[in-house]
């Protein structure tokens, strides 16, 4: 386990040990890079209640993603790559900016769906790329940013597991079309905080593609915000990761 690691779970354990059931933070994709998403907050948590609906989980993890206010500087890591990028959000709307060259991507989170938008000097439009196309050649795509399987229908709980020592429900999501690069999208949330632990998307084959995994969180103005999260793309029918990216946000 590094140094990151460590500090990540012995702060998580030190904040549940000094607040109430009700208490919770997360990692705002979402999964941002906001679920992959991207700060650690606050909110009432429906994980108190015993045995949570998924969709309960779901609409509390939506819920949360369209309140934040922030604006942090992160970057996407992969080997020699670096991409560095502006995070600002304002309530559910969501801007990633990107330099070199310039790009400024909008996610918009509505009750029943997400839209990402490229946002132009004659305003915002539809995103036209295909949305399984990676970020700048790392192992984030742009359908990860839009978080749309946050939005999907059919879920369900299918238990509870530990990750890094913090106690998670366990949910499946099944794509609801072939619009989408992933078949089934299974989400580890912490029970008492609600920080999104872990992701795993498969494709249509039922192959394990990728896998999301938080590794450590950070305090920013008395506030968790999501340190570093690692991405690996897996080579279809085996264990074996042919590249793995770093989300990290800065202080």
């Amino acid at each position: 386990m590094t140094n990151d690691e460590t500090s990540s779970n012995a702060q998580m354990a030190n904040v549940q040990s000094k607040s109430p059931s009700s208490f919770r933070f997360r990692h705002s994709f979402s999964i941002r890079p906001s679920s992959f998403v991207i700060s650690l907050a606050f909110i009432s948590s429906i994980c108190a209640a015993p045995d949570p609906s998924a969709k309960e989980i779901l609409d509390s993890v939506r819920m949360l993603e369209a309140r934040q206010q922030v604006d942090l500087q992160g970057q996407l890591r992969e080997n020699e790559i670096v991409i560095p990028f502006r995070l600002i959000q304002t309530g559910p709307i969501i801007r990633y900016a990107f330099s070199n060259p310039e790009e400024v991507l909008q996610l918009r989170l509505g009750e029943n769906g997400s839209r990402l938008d490229l946002v132009t000097d004659t305003g915002a439009e539809k995103f036209a790329r295909k949305l399984d196309l990676k970020v700048r050649g790392t192992g984030v795509t742009y359908e990860d940013l839009a978080l749309k399987f946050l939005y999907w229908p059919n879920a369900r709980v299918l238990g509870d597991e530990t990750v890094r020592t913090r106690s998670c429900w366990k949910l499946q999501l099944h794509a609801p079309s072939r619009d989408s690069q992933y078949s089934n999208v299974f989400l580890w949330i912490d029970k008492v905080s609600g920080a999104l632990m872990r992701m795993e998307g498969y494709d249509w084959n039922g192959q394990l593609a990728k896998r999301f995994e938080v590794v450590s969180a950070q305090k920013i103005d008395n506030r968790w915000f999501l340190k570093q999260m690692r991405v690996e793309e897996l080579q279809p029918g085996t264990s074996k990761v042919q590249s793995r990216t770093y989300l990290e946000i800065k202080r």
